[in-house]
């Protein structure tokens, strides 16, 4: 679970808002959005949106370890 917060914290707030105008040197390919303005706005959501399925997932795993899985 730790991991999971540590890469929701580089992406919220790293990416965001930390390293905004460094990532703003690259160009998304094919639309001309810098890159940091398109982690702040769209980029973490889709991150957050992965890590809940990936949470998911290991939680799923956890249950089966230890004999609580749900039906």
């Amino acid at each position: 679970m730790l991991s999971l917060l540590a890469v929701w914290a580089f992406v919220s707030f790293g990416c965001g808002i930390l390293l905004h105008d460094w990532l703003d040197q690259w160009k998304i390919l094919g639309t001309g959005f810098p890159v940091g303005f398109w982690f702040a706005q769209q980029g973490s959501i889709l991150v957050f949106i992965a890590l809940v399925f990936v949470y998911a997932r290991r939680m799923d795993r956890l249950d089966k370890e230890f004999g609580v899985k749900e039906e």
